[in-house]
């Protein structure tokens, strides 16, 4: 009865955490601080739901386990949930995260506490069921539902500039999803379902997997972002409060790539067969142009969400390369850049909280008074660097031998990047942490507090222990990846006999 109850427990329990929070009476701090712990308790109830849910997944099967099914509309359409080697460590992140979320926000949020912690907690049940669900439908709704909660907490909360910021990030990603909702109307009309699990073995034609493809790569490619689509987030990681930036770039983004491994690979091989040169090259120039770009950035937020940018397109060069490895690497790239993105975030804030500027040069030698600060910080650019020895080496370098055994040009293009990322972070922890402490508002600015130490050191820890030992990582997405790759070779080794065979037919 537990392993199939848990999953809706965990997916839908931060609702109950939110209608909880409504039923507070008041609106004195007394009560914020009360709705404050409603929400910390209920995300941390739900990160040891999925711990538990992590212990008791199989790892060695690399079918969906923990199933949910039975329809709720006619033609197939139902509450499906399950999870798999791809997205079960995409869960747990998501419920990592959001405790840390809530205490981050303890004290830099003083308005509408309580729609503050409502707003998160419906997207905590929104990520979380996009990543379980196992109904395009029901995938749709998650996938487009997180975009409200998002857009009133950039809207709300964020900077000087939130409402413009909050309606280009609607906008972008809603009308790159437009496209996939159309592509789902027509798969419905093809294959008579809409069960994922039963579409990842229903053979689409050539021409039909072309259209859906491109209508698929519209909405993930917005929401990754790969460039040129990348317009949208800078302006949203600014002017968002420092939790909304965390979760933006640490899970929301990995919608897409979920979305490339769950659909377009597998229901879609000859197309992402055929558009895989292209990826690459938007990949390469995401790596190099969003580097440079941030080479020249004063805004610290801007900064590391150029840096995004560049990380995903390691995730898109992985994921195409259509190898274990590169699978392997691009779903270890997305969990490390949750770390460690949302680390960085969460230190922007930190002294942001302090100082009300974001500027860089409106800092410098922080090291003198803030050495535990100027500590955690280092940790998180040499991870996001993808120092040895941090999880964020692992993954850019399954990606990279990915792509050398499959063209050589886009793994020098994505080495180059590599050596980009190091100037930028390197020039940003020196403006940042060292040098002369020569600014007089800066001679009394205090250290990290226990409140945030609270929040950064398991994030190191676990940047460390990844770095270090990335088994329990791997294991538990081994034998999905590996499916997933077998099941493609074999169509596009399959396609590509048939085509010789009918060029012989043509030829006799």
């Amino acid at each position: 009865m537990i392993e199939t109850s848990i999953l809706t427990a965990i997916t839908f329990l931060p609702l109950i955490g939110a209608l909880a929070i409504v039923t507070v009476p008041g609106d004195s701090a007394r009560f914020d601080a009360t709705m404050r712990w409603i929400a910390l308790v209920t995300t941390l109830t739900v990160f040891a739901a999925t711990l538990v849910l992590w212990a008791m997944f199989d790892p060695a099967d690399p079918d969906f386990q923990f199933v949910v099914n039975f329809e709720w509309l006619p033609g197939g359409i139902g509450y499906r949930m399950g999870v798999d080697g791809i997205s079960i460590l995409l869960v747990v992140l998501t419920a990592l995260l959001l405790p840390i979320c809530v205490v981050a926000s303890w004290q830099s949020i003083t308005v509408r506490v309580r729609e503050y912690m409502i707003a998160f907690l419906i997207l905590e049940t929104l990520m979380i069921g996009a990543f379980a669900t196992l109904d395009l439908a029901l995938f749709f709704v998650f996938f487009e539902g997180s975009l409200i909660p998002m857009f009133l907490i950039i809207g709300i909360w964020g900077g000087k500039r939130r409402v413009q910021a909050s309606y280009k990030f609607f906008f972008y990603t809603f009308t790159g999803s437009v496209f996939m909702l159309i592509a789902i109307m027509a798969i419905y009309w093809q294959a008579g379902t809409l069960d994922i699990a039963k579409l990842l073995t229903f053979e689409f034609t050539p021409e039909a997997q072309f259209w859906l493809w491109l209508a698929f790569f519209a909405s993930f490619a917005v929401k990754l972002p790969m460039w040129p689509f990348h317009r949208w987030l800078p302006e949203a990681h600014v002017e968002a409060p420092t939790a909304g930036s965390v979760i933006l770039a640490a899970v929301l983004l990995k919608f897409g790539g979920y979305g490339f491994l769950r659909f377009s690979l597998p229901m879609f091989p000859d197309a992402s067969a055929l558009f895989t040169n292209f990826v690459f090259a938007l990949s390469v120039v995401a790596i190099i142009a969003t580097s440079l770009v941030a080479l020249v950035q004063e805004d610290m937020k801007k900064l590391i969400a150029y840096s995004s940018v560049a990380h995903m397109g390691f995730v898109t060069m992985g994921i195409f390369s259509g190898t274990k490895q590169g699978v392997d690497g691009a779903l270890f790239q997305m969990l490390s850049h949750g770390l460690v993105s949302g680390a960085l975030f969460l230190s922007v804030g930190v002294i942001y909280d302090r100082m009300h500027t974001r500027e860089i040069s409106a800092y410098g030698g922080l090291a003198d008074r803030m050495p535990r600060y100027a500590t955690a910080f280092v940790i998180f650019s040499l991870a996001n660097i993808g120092l040895p020895g941090t999880s964020g080496f692992i993954g850019e370098f399954l990606t990279l031998i990915a792509a050398f055994s499959v063209n050589t040009w886009v793994a020098a293009g994505a080495a180059l990047g590599v050596i980009l990322s190091a100037a930028y972070a390197l020039w940003l922890v020196w403006r940042l942490v060292f040098g002369a402490l020569d600014k007089d508002n800066l001679k009394s600015i205090l250290d990290l507090s226990r409140r945030e130490m609270a929040v950064l050191v398991p994030l190191i820890v676990l940047i460390i222990f990844f770095g270090f030992y990335p088994a329990p990582i791997l294991d538990a997405i081994g034998p999905a990846v590996d499916a997933l790759v077998h099941d493609y070779a074999g169509t596009i080794g399959l396609a590509a006999e048939m085509a010789v065979d009918s060029a012989a037919t043509a030829v006799h």
